[in-house]
């Protein structure tokens, strides 16, 4: 997408005054294009004011690839299990060098490979990594996972980085916007080594799909935008967890949730930063500076990880449910929660078919996916209570012929954890379905004698959904909620707006998540570009925690996108029926870059009743479009007469 050019912090050293900078959102046309944002009105106290307007600039094709670089090497195993030939598995008596030139050359074929096949996972066993002599420095690139297996971060230290940059489109556009899927995980970051600007945080400038889990930082700063490299340094983003850090500089970070960690000073705020059980969190002041915190997450309970114990047994832990949960699992002592030997998994790989996966599962095994894309012509279908699904190096099951690649079952306490599922060319009625659909695909409320439990929910964490990108994809839902008491922690669901196969009637996907159920938590929702409503709510006591949405960029008129009397569809629609339901800190985009003289009504859309609460919301216009109104007829209306500015409502009714 073309992009304003703003003011450069330092190239080099630590900033004496971490940057802050507006930026414009984070349209992410690679191939397409989206309006150039300038001008944005700083929220925080002491922002900065962007470069003045220019024009915008023609649309982009990628810049030339490289020759893919040759095989990354691998590293003696031993009698590690069998995860696959994309997982390396790091020990602290390897030498530096030798990791070094291992995650040096993956970075190299991954770093540009944003829709490529390769999926990546780099496992360190207890230990210390690198040394203030001889720091090891780790970039991370798409479909790659860095993890510790200790059963503490602190028992993994990399004295060194773990850093993700901008990635540089042409020699002047460099930009983190569209860096997705990776992941970081359970392990502490000494901060060191490096020079000049490099040397002044740990780099994590990373959008959405990227999540930072189980993090110890030391020694530095965590920085969530790259103010190194050329160009302007917009990120979208994103989300944190069960960590501890010191400062962070959240720069130009659109927007970010950071849930039950504690970190040091956080530089700013753009449009909307959300914080639920956070030591050290800036007060509430929403929208000026734009924070959103809450004291408490009202139930959370973290990702599943592999651990190594000093047997040299493999494990997956699975944390325990919190109520009212704040601060991380592990400062104050081992984490609450149960570990599942990995002999009781079943290791599958990409060949591996659907029958060979289920007959696993009804055997009672839980599943491990390792690194791959894997072609699912039918369901996984998890029918056991207490499963564990957990992907590694951003395990990816791609639909076929029409299927639903993973069902869940009316049962409590499946944790599904770091999957990825993309469509088909063929659609699917939905990409996952957890309980029985009811009353007709994709509606209505589930059934209360679903057996499911309030204190032992069905979770999902960093699962994520493609609808084109990759390839042509057509799905109607992504996500389908039926079941009673799910816990959504962590979901990004989309419809490519660039990439391969994208298209008003290319990549069709007509909802993002529809959820039937009650009681269903989502702590950290994204959801962009569905044709029609990106959310629908149909159950009782919903709640979430942080929610960003972009309408479909690429309506074709405005006949094409209306319904009802209504312009274009809401992103956020909580049904007429619902009685109780509960929003902290939502956002809905604008961009129709199309056709720019769309319109539509209202980014959200909810019932008038007092059991019905929404705190922190607005709307942004990213260049194209106009959106009328924040919440239904309430909420200024955001246009190309200040690209950028949001509208807000800090509550309703």
């Amino acid at each position: 997408m073309p992009l304003a050019h703003l003011p450069r912090p330092p190239r080099s050293g630590k900033p004496q005054d971490p940057p802050r900078r507006r930026t414009q959102g984070r349209g992410r046309h690679v191939a397409g294009a989206v309006a150039l944002l300038v001008g944005l009105i700083g929220s925080g106290a002491g922002m900065a004011t962007a470069a003045g307007t220019t024009t915008p600039a023609a649309p982009q094709a990628p810049a030339p690839q490289a020759p893919a670089p040759a095989a990354p090497p691998a590293l003696p195993q031993g009698a590690e299990p069998d995860f696959g030939p994309n997982v390396r598995i790091f020990d602290p008596s390897m030498p530096v060098a030798e990791i070094q030139a291992t995650v040096d050359s993956i970075a190299a074929e991954q770093v540009d490979d944003e829709m490529g096949s390769k999926r990546y996972s780099l496992l360190f066993k207890p230990g210390t990594y690198g040394s203030a002599e001889e720091p090891l420095i780790v970039q991370v690139g798409y479909s790659t996972e860095v993890a510790g297996l200790g059963a503490s971060p602190t028992d993994v230290t990399i004295n060194g980085h773990v850093d993700v940059y901008n990635r540089c489109l042409t020699a002047d556009n460099c930009i983190a916007l569209n860096n997705f899927w990776r992941s970081l995980s359970n392990l502490t970051i000494n901060v060191t080594g490096l020079e000049g600007c490099r040397s002044s945080a740990n780099f994590w400038a990373a959008s959405q799909a990227s999540p930072m889990r189980r993090i110890n930082i030391t020694g530095g700063n965590l920085s969530l935008m790259d103010y190194c490299t050329a160009g302007p340094q917009y990120a979208s983003g994103g989300f944190i967890s069960d960590s501890r850090t010191g400062d962070v500089i959240n720069g130009s970070q659109q927007q970010y949730f950071v849930r039950d960690s504690s970190i040091g000073n956080w530089s700013n705020g753009v449009w909307n930063q959300v914080f639920s059980g956070v030591d050290g969190a800036p007060a509430q002041s929403f929208p000026n500076p734009p924070y959103t915190t809450l004291a408490d997450t009202p139930i959370s309970r973290e990702k599943p990880y592999l651990t190594l114990d000093s047997a040299g047994q493999y494990s997956v832990f699975v944390p325990a449910v919190r109520m009212d949960s704040s601060g991380s699992t592990w400062e104050n002592g081992p984490t609450p929660g149960r570990s599942i030997p990995l002999s009781d998994f079943y290791v599958a790989s990409p060949s591996d078919s659907v029958q060979t996966i289920n007959s696993q599962l009804a055997r009672g095994k839980n599943l491990l996916l390792t690194p791959g894309v894997y072609g699912i012509d039918g369901s996984i279908e998890v029918k056991r209570a207490n499963t564990v699904v957990l992907g590694l190096g951003i395990a990816t099951l791609t639909a076929v012929n029409g299927a639903v690649p993973l069902t869940v079952a009316d049962v409590p306490g499946v944790d599904i954890a770091a999957v990825t599922i993309d469509a088909g060319e063929v659609n699917s009625p939905a990409l996952m379905r957890i309980g029985k659909a009811r009353q007709g695909e994709g509606s209505g409320s589930a059934n209360s004698d679903v057996h499911t439990d309030p204190a032992n929910p069905t979770t999902l964490h960093d699962v994520f959904f493609r609808i084109g990108g990759p390839h042509v994809g057509k799905a109607s839902v992504s996500l389908e909620v039926n079941s009673d008491n799910v816990l959504l922690d962590h979901i990004w669901a989309w419809r490519a707006d660039h990439g391969n196969g994208v298209g008003w009637t290319t990549n069709t996907g007509r909802n993002g998540v529809i959820i039937n159920g009650d009681n269903v938590t989502a702590t950290g929702l994204f959801v962009e570009h569905y044709q029609e409503y990106n959310v629908i709510w149909n159950g009782e006591n919903g709640r979430t925690v942080f929610f960003q949405n972009e309408l479909p960029y690429d309506a074709p008129n405005q006949a094409a996108w209306q319904h009802d009397g209504v312009l274009g569809w809401a992103g956020y629609k909580i049904a007429d029926s619902v009685k109780t339901h509960e929003l902290w800190g939502g956002g809905s985009y604008v961009y129709n870059n199309v056709d720019p003289t769309i319109h539509a009504t209202r980014g959200f859309e909810v019932p008038v009743t007092p059991g019905v609460k929404l705190h922190s919301l607005l709307t942004v216009n990213l260049g194209a479009g106009t959106l009328d109104h924040v919440i239904n007829d309430t909420g200024a209306p955001v246009s190309t007469d200040a690209v950028g500015v949001p509208s807000y409502v800090p509550s309703f009714p």
